[in-house]
């Protein structure tokens, strides 16, 4: 019986070996033989979680002839990958991927840290901050207070409280887009209105037009849905968005959906104008396209002076071409696990009609919590909390690494929670497996995009500050040296800094 539970075609096994950017060897440095550098590219893949455990991988001579190497060369790099634990054969069945016994599976997102490996481990992989207290405790509290009278019922409001759907739609109507409870659906969390989002409009084989690079958790939940992905590159920097080839994807490629975070993109920072706002609208409406915009970061702005252009959703108040996603997950806590919809109210209605049949409703409490913040100046004195503890950690990671690190380039956002860098020619996949050893989790930049883009990159949320940030930077340093040396000192480095 077949070990493996998916298979990687060889031309699709050749664009993700391709991706990959090893930095020019210096003086003395000697380059690892072909069959090396293929079995360490193929492991790679598979500690990024691109290319799943229990993957069937092409037979030799199907990916020497992608790769346009021998089949001897192929042969070698497998038999490598076996003896490390990294594959696994049998005959007739062919040979699958696998991780050697007592290693952590990879993460195909961007999982927390689990709690325990918090002190031995500076976790940079989740951009999500602590709760800002005593907002989190006032919340709770006020959300007990209120809880009896729901305790009396069933408990499942699969469109949201209809307190907390009010209050949502009147701060949409305060934000000056006119909004009815009946356009607001609440959800768990961001991630859980994108999976309604996608299943409802998407469907298995549908295209979606998503930033190049966008969000890596949401860019796993479409891929697991079954959609294609089309891939729009974001300008240079924080200029953010190229609308005339915006316009073209959606013209050429009809899209079903198209997802962007004009609000501090996540994970370049970029915030789009009114005007990018206005044509991005135009152009998907002119394809037939819903666009759905991500606004989690919309109330992240850092510094006093930003001014925050209107809405998307200001460009289609009725929501018939633009459907919005918000959370209080990134301006409050992620573990509140709060988030909604707004969109037509036809739209709502098909998406909490299709809700029966997934998770039938939000926890009750943390709704009243987050209404109970809306609800009391609770929600803005801990949003400006959660900006100022953003802005000292930012100024601080960004001090140690341009300290650390002189050679890497970013440019500084001026809201979000994210610093999106361009690692001096290296690998980010290699930074991020250096990284586990040394102490320091950081997803590298094929996370956050289509078909292995963006191996150059790593993403550095401002989730750390002060002696931690510096030292952060230190062990990011230590793991760059090991992947410029080519090295594999991990257990030396990694007593160095952890124990």
């Amino acid at each position: 019986m077949a070990q493996w539970t998916s298979a990687v075609g060889a031309a699709q096994l050749a664009r993700l070996l391709s991706s990959q950017q090893d930095r020019p060897a210096g003086p003395g440095t000697r380059r690892p033989p072909a069959y090396r550098a293929l079995a360490d590219g193929i492991r790679l893949l598979v500690f990024e979680g691109r290319v799943p455990v229990a993957a069937r991988l092409p037979a030799e001579r199907e990916l020497a002839l992608a790769l346009s190497v021998s089949r001897t060369t192929v042969a070698a790099a497998y038999e490598a990958l076996r003896s490390e634990g990294f594959l696994e054969s049998r005959r007739g069945a062919g040979s699958w991927t696998a991780v050697p016994a007592g290693n952590p599976l990879p993460a195909r997102g961007l999982e927390p840290l689990p709690p325990e490996a918090l002190g031995s481990v500076i976790d940079l992989g989740c951009a999500a901050l602590p709760a800002p207290e005593p907002w989190l405790t006032r919340a709770v509290q006020g959300a007990l207070e209120e809880l009896p009278p729901y305790a009396h019922t069933h408990g499942d409001y699969p469109a949201g409280l209809p307190a907390l759907r009010a209050m949502i739609a009147d701060r949409y109507t305060a934000r000056g887009i006119p909004t009815m409870p009946e356009q607001i659906m609440v959800t768990t969390g961001a991630m859980g209105a994108m999976d309604a989002i996608c299943h409802l409009f998407g469907g298995r084989g549908e295209r979606i037009a998503v930033e190049s690079p966008s969000y890596a958790n949401i860019l796993q939940l479409m891929r697991e849905a079954g959609a294609r992905l089309v891939p729009v590159a974001m300008a240079e920097g924080l200029t953010g968005w190229d609308l005339d080839r915006w316009r073209q994807v959606l013209r050429e490629a009809a899209p079903r959906i198209a997802y962007v975070v004009a609000d501090f993109h996540n994970p370049t920072g970029a915030l789009a104008d009114e005007d990018q706002r206005r044509r991005l609208v135009d152009a998907a409406r002119s394809a037939g396209t819903v666009l759905v915009a991500d606004e989690t970061m919309t109330e992240l702005w850092l510094e006093p002076d930003v001014e925050m252009p209107p809405p998307v959703c200001a460009f289609d108040p009725a929501g018939s071409t633009v459907v919005t996603v918000g959370s209080a997950s990134k301006a409050f806590w992620a573990g509140m696990r709060i988030g909604w919809v707004r969109a037509s109210p036809e739209a709502i209605r098909s998406l909490v009609a299709a809700r029966a049949y997934a998770d039938l409703g939000t926890p009750v409490l943390e709704q009243l919590a987050v209404n109970w913040l809306f609800g009391t100046d609770g929600w803005e004195q801990a949003v400006q909390v959660r900006r100022a503890q953003a802005r000292e950690n930012r100024d601080a990671l960004v001090a140690a690494v341009r300290r650390e690190l002189p050679g890497w380039e970013f440019e500084v956002p001026r809201g979000g929670l994210t610093l999106w860098v361009r690692a001096g020619g290296l690998s980010g996949s290699r930074l991020a497996e250096a990284g586990e050893r040394v102490g320091v989790r950081v997803p590298s930049g094929p996370r956050f995009g289509v078909d292995g883009a963006f191996e150059g990159y790593v993403r550095l949320p401002f989730t750390v500050g002060g002696a931690v940030a510096e030292e952060a930077a230190v062990r990011l340093a230590a793991a760059a040296r090991v992947v410029e040396s080519g090295g594999t000192t991990g257990v030396e480095v990694s007593r160095a800094f952890v124990a």
